[in-house]
């Protein structure tokens, strides 16, 4: 078709030709993410079609394919089956959440600092370990894969929140956020898919761009994600691993019940899929919790983390993983990390074996009770208490288009909005994620959730004219 043809045809993008390079689907790809980028092309906005664009700019279609699958690997396009191509969410902007706020007049709402006010626990405990230890062997390169006092400690750990690991199947890494670097450098590909609930942990979203790993969303409900729409994507999208947060998933709170793990265990064994449970909120769960990773053993790669239920200072994660995989994820780590330092690993095992951890996280459990009551008083949902480290706020329709992320910082608050969790198209429904533990105090939390309610309902008045 001449060029000259699509002069006057609507098109939702209209690359300049002249800008084209050899080679040429290489030039096209950077032509497409420099204008996602800049704005120029909105997320979910809609391509034209692949043959539409070859004819546009007098090239192979083949061009084309190659080009828009380059940028769908670099996390700036995503692809619907019988709808088209579109613009990622958050494509080509930051979306990791980093605790680099220092401005102190603000109330953090945002990051989900676990209660650091009980952080002099893990103080006591490490001074308790360098008084008793020979610092010769907490600062040297020895057992890099930790020694016999700290594996029976992680095999302790791993037990109370209903997992039984073997000592050569359990790794010691430097948090949980390393533990999933660690798993997807070393067991998945360039190009690999792995499912994820709608919305799901920001940073792994970041992780998985930057590895060129392929995130495919799967519908979600109250009890977390839908096993039959996880069935039905591995059927038509060849899906080689998956992402859960059974446990007051981040960030959307869900608690996921053991009817659900069961159901969505059995499509991972069906599909021979790597499962990769981040149960970092283990520590709140009931007590009947049963970790996915117990119901598809051969399949799950379990992390749980001392950063939430313990100290985010204290970077240890044990992950324990199946045995056909103990080889690759060892050398994973010796090649990552070298080894996870002794000394926090040894403090951690301290924390286990003396019951210490045990009083942290009961005050904790309380204190997550208290603060979850206090919330329930300024936006009553009807549900039961939970014990979730943060809650994940619905917003009216109306205030969808509103920028609320700022508009919080100019009254005081940081909080984040659900567009930087998001995976794949946006289905309207828009919330906030509220933080409740990162103040040192009730009082600081009150008074944050009293101006977020007073902002929510001054912009549905000012928008509708109708009080929320």
């Amino acid at each position: 078709m001449p060029v000259n043809s699509f002069e006057n045809y609507p098109m939702s993008w209209k690359p300049e030709k002249g800008k084209l390079a050899h080679p040429l689907y290489v030039s096209l790809a950077k032509l497409l993410e420099q204008d996602i980028k800049n704005g120029t092309l909105p997320p979910h906005t809609k391509l034209p079609p692949q043959r539409e664009l070859a004819d546009y700019l007098d090239i192979n279609l083949s061009t084309v394919t190659k080009a828009f699958k380059l940028c769908q690997l670099d996390g700036f396009l995503y692809a619907i089956t019988g709808r088209g191509t579109f613009v990622a969410p958050n494509a080509g902007v930051s979306i990791s959440i980093q605790d680099t706020n220092n401005d102190s007049s603000h109330i953090e709402m945002g990051l989900i600092r676990p209660m650091d006010f009980l952080n002099h626990y893990t103080e006591d405990a490490a001074k308790a370990v360098l008084a008793k230890n020979p610092k010769e062997s907490l600062l040297t390169y020895s057992a890099p894969f930790g020694t016999a006092y700290q594996k029976s400690a992680a095999i302790k750990w791993c037990y109370q929140l209903g997992l039984q690991s073997k000592a050569e199947d359990i790794f010691f890494t430097t948090g949980a956020q390393n533990a999933l670097a660690v798993i997807l450098v070393t067991l998945f590909h360039h190009g690999d898919k792995i499912a994820t609930d709608e919305f799901t942990y920001s940073n792994f979203i970041e992780l998985a761009n930057m590895l060129n790993i392929q995130l495919v969303p799967i519908h979600i409900d109250e009890f977390g994600m839908i096993p039959e729409d996880l069935d039905l994507q591995c059927h038509q999208q060849g899906i080689q691993g998956i992402y859960l947060m059974p446990t007051y998933s981040n960030p959307t709170g869900t608690l996921m019940d053991n009817s659900r793990k069961t159901a969505l265990a059995k499509v991972i064994r069906n599909h021979h899929l790597i499962l990769i449970e981040d149960d970092i909120y283990a520590f709140l769960s009931p007590k009947d919790n049963t970790p996915i990773t117990t119901l598809c053993p051969q399949n799950g790669c379990y992390i749980a983390s001392f950063s939430k239920a313990i100290s985010p200072g204290l970077r240890v994660a044990f992950l324990s993983v199946p045995h056909r995989f103990t080889p690759q994820i060892a050398q994973g780590i010796y090649n990552i990390n070298v080894k996870t330092s002794s000394i926090c690993v040894e403090t951690a095992a301290y924390m286990i074996h003396n019951g210490i951890t045990d009083e942290v996280i009961e005050k904790k459990r309380q204190e997550a009770y208290s603060r979850n009551w206090m919330f329930q008083q300024y936006f009553p949902d009807n549900k039961s208490i939970p014990l979730s480290f943060s809650r994940w706020l619905p917003l009216p329709f109306s205030l969808n288009d509103l920028p609320l992320e700022r508009l919080a910082q100019e009254k005081g608050l940081n909080l984040f909005h659900s567009n930087r969790f998001l995976v794949g198209p946006s289905h309207g429904e828009q919330f906030l994620r509220v933080s409740l533990t990162s103040t040192d105090t009730t009082e600081e939390l009150e008074l944050g959730l009293k101006k977020l309610s007073e902002m929510l309902k001054e912009n549905q008045r000012r928008i509708t004219g109708v009080s929320i």
